[in-house]
Parts: C-alpha cells; structure tokens; sequence
C-alpha cells in the first residue's frame, strides 16, 4: 500500500521515537536530580543490589544533616578521597591526568573519582566499569555540579556511601564502629573512617591493624592541609 503524501517513512518514525525517548529520559534525569538536592534519597541501588544478594530488604538508615556530622570527618573524607572536592568542577583534572600517565606506562592506576563522581554513581547507577555506566556517571556528574551546592554533595555522600560492611552512611559507620554520634567523631575516629572508604568490606574490620593506622594518620597529616568554612563547607 504506498505511503500518504506528507507521512513519516519507519526511518523517520524510528528516529522520531528514539528522540522523544531520549528527550524523556533526559528530563527524567534532570528531575530526579533537582528533587534529591531537596529529598532524602531512599535506597540507592548498591543497597538493593546487597538486599537481593542476601534476601533481604535494606535496613533502616540514620539520615543526618551535614551539620550534625563532625568537621573530622568531613576534612577527612575530603582529604582522603577528593583534596580538590572544593575547587573542581566534577572532575579532577590533575588527577586523571597522572592516572592516565600511569596506564600508558603499565603502571597500577591510581583511583581519580571524585566525591561528586561517587554520588553519582552510589545513587543513581549500578555497580560496575563499562564505558556505558562511565558515561552516564560523566551526564550526572554535570547535572550534580551544577543544581547543588557543595555542601549538598558532600552531606549526600556521606549519607549513602558504604561505610562497612552493610553500613551506610556516617551515622550508621560512628555508631557500629565506636558507639557515638556522627557529630561526636575525634579527628581520629573520622581518620580512621575516611581510611576504610576504598574496600569497606574488607578494611571496616581491621580498624585496629597497623595498616589502617597508618593510613589514618596520614589522612590526618593531610587533614592539617584541607581548610573548611565555618558556615559554608568551601571557603
């Protein structure tokens, strides 16, 4: 049967579907976004992911403000994981700079994710490296920047990043591994938090071993190094 004067061919109504998709899913992230720099995330996917794994739905969470979390370990999470969080963009160009440096020479890369990059992959992506997830995480990194303050990024992360194994966020991490509030951590304690941020499933156990000492307190050399506001979080 020919095709009316004036209608789409398939190709043109392929593309034509494929776009509004694309401009749907667009919105949709933009949304979600600018909602959860006001909301309380629920549970990320990680925290489903681990659920499922265990036939278990995620436990409860203690949501705090950043104001209710120590200054010790906010410098220390930032000095640990991302010493540039307050000048950058998303992305830290200085670092991925060398960790690309160190692939090209064969060498073992340094992590170069930024805490803005982390967010958001702990709460709107699935665990994992492809270019596609990279990619993604890249979109809502820009989104993030650019919709909410810094001080929001920081208080999300610390909110929902694992902090040992099943446990999620600082109030949870203050109360599991020394039995006080988030607004209670010493400079150590929130040393010794930032340090099992790499592998919290593994090194959350072995918060007294010579390793984990060390490596707090050189977080907390690098703390001395990693000036705050008073009111704002970035000076």
């Amino acid at each position: 049967m020919p095709r009316k004067r004036g209608s789409p061919s398939w190709p043109g109504r392929i593309f034509a579907a494929v776009f509004a998709s694309a401009v749907a899913l667009g919105a949709a992230c933009v949304l979600s976004v600018a909602a959860y720099g006001f909301v309380v995330p629920p549970a990320t996917p990680l925290m489903w992911l681990r659920g499922l794994e265990e036939q278990a739905w995620p436990g409860p969470r203690h949501w705090v403000p950043l104001a209710r979390i120590s200054r010790s370990l906010q410098r220390a999470v930032i000095a640990s994981e991302d010493a540039r969080f307050c000048t950058h963009g998303g992305f830290d160009w200085i670092e991925l700079r060398k960790a690309w440096q160190e692939y090209k020479a064969g060498e073992e890369s340094r992590g170069a994710s930024t805490i803005t990059n982390q967010v958001a992959k702990n709460l709107f992506l699935w665990p994992g490296r492809s270019l596609i997830r990279k990619g993604a995480e890249a979109g809502f990194t820009l989104l993030i920047e650019a919709l909410w303050s810094k001080d929001r990024i920081l208080e999300v992360y610390l909110n929902v990043v694992e902090m040992g194994d099943g446990v999620y966020g600082a109030e949870a991490a203050a109360r599991v591994h020394f039995n006080r509030r988030a607004a209670e951590l010493s400079p150590l304690q929130g040393a010794l938090i930032a340090a099992v941020l790499p592998s919290p499933r593994i090194r959350a156990d072995a918060l007294d071993a010579p390793y984990m000492r060390a490596r707090a307190a050189l977080i907390q050399q690098r703390m001395a190094r990693t000036p705050l506001g008073e009111k704002r979080l970035c000076p």
